[in-house]
């Protein structure tokens, strides 16, 4: 196992799902190992969802769906970080809610009875963490990082996709010791990690942030911050700048922002 596989976290889904037939099908689709699935039935209960942790993917049964369902459908352009998957019982029939699926930009349309033992393989690459550590899987050539344990502790923090993430549960998956990679990491005027991995988060909130259905709170909660003021702090210290202005702001413009003079921390 690499250690970037060692340090993924559980995947979470919030799947809107009436009809037991699209219950089955997330349950058997997702193993519970690598997945946490949030079965929701009302609008109520799925932007609760969304609001309440980091989301992966939101899976959203069409098939027979009424209004209400295509409420929670619509509500992909509110969270365009977060992919949207229809699911569909694969007729004829279905052709119109295809093509409504298309024009609210959803990331994918599974169909039942044919991708069910695919499922999981096709859904994993769309998800926001996925997707994430995939953009950033090469570290900004500024932050000076080392191939070895650097290189391989950068993977597992951006694996987290801006989730709370200790130096110890790094070092545990690395197979080293807290003391030992915190020095390798900082080597050559490197950042320290714990600076990096706050680096990161606000990378990630920068993201969610762009999304028009979250505020500063949202973003703060989903992201494991104690709370908005937290964050502010945080992202004071570490990038220089105010929650409300991470939406405007690039990853290259943070990393900028990042190695002039706030690359460090106690370890």
């Amino acid at each position: 196992m690499t250690a970037r596989a060692a340090a993924r976290p559980v995947q979470t889904l919030v799947a809107w799902a009436v009809r037991d037939r699209a219950r089955h099908f997330v349950r058997d689709a997702m193993p519970r190992r690598r997945h946490r699935v949030v079965t929701v039935r009302d609008t109520t209960e799925f932007l609760a969802a969304l609001r309440a942790s980091l989301v992966d993917a939101v899976l959203v049964d069409l098939g027979g769906a009424g209004e209400e369902a295509w409420r929670v459908a619509a509500l992909a352009r509110e969270f365009p970080s977060i992919p949207f998957v229809a699911l569909l019982p694969g007729r004829a029939a279905d052709t119109p809610a295809i093509e409504r699926c298309l024009a609210l930009e959803f990331a994918d349309i599974l169909f039942e009875g044919i991708d069910d033992a695919a499922a999981e393989e096709l859904l994993d690459p769309l998800g926001f963490s996925s997707r994430f550590a995939a953009a950033l899987r090469d570290p900004p050539p500024a932050l000076a990082l080392g191939a070895g344990v650097p290189l391989d502790a950068w993977h597992c923090v951006v694996a987290h996709a801006g989730r709370p993430l200790r130096t110890e549960a790094i070092a545990r998956a690395l197979g080293v010791t807290r003391e030992h990679l915190s020095r390798t990491f900082g080597a050559h005027g490197a950042p320290n990690l714990k600076r990096v991995i706050d680096l990161v988060r606000l990378i990630a909130a920068a993201e969610l942030a762009k999304n028009p259905g979250y505020d500063v709170g949202d973003v703060a909660r989903v992201l494991g911050f104690a709370s908005s003021s937290h964050l502010s702090t945080t992202s004071q210290r570490v990038v220089g700048t105010r929650p409300a202005s991470l939406a405007r702001l690039r990853t290259v413009d943070l990393v900028d922002r990042f190695v002039h003079g706030r690359t460090r921390s106690r370890a």
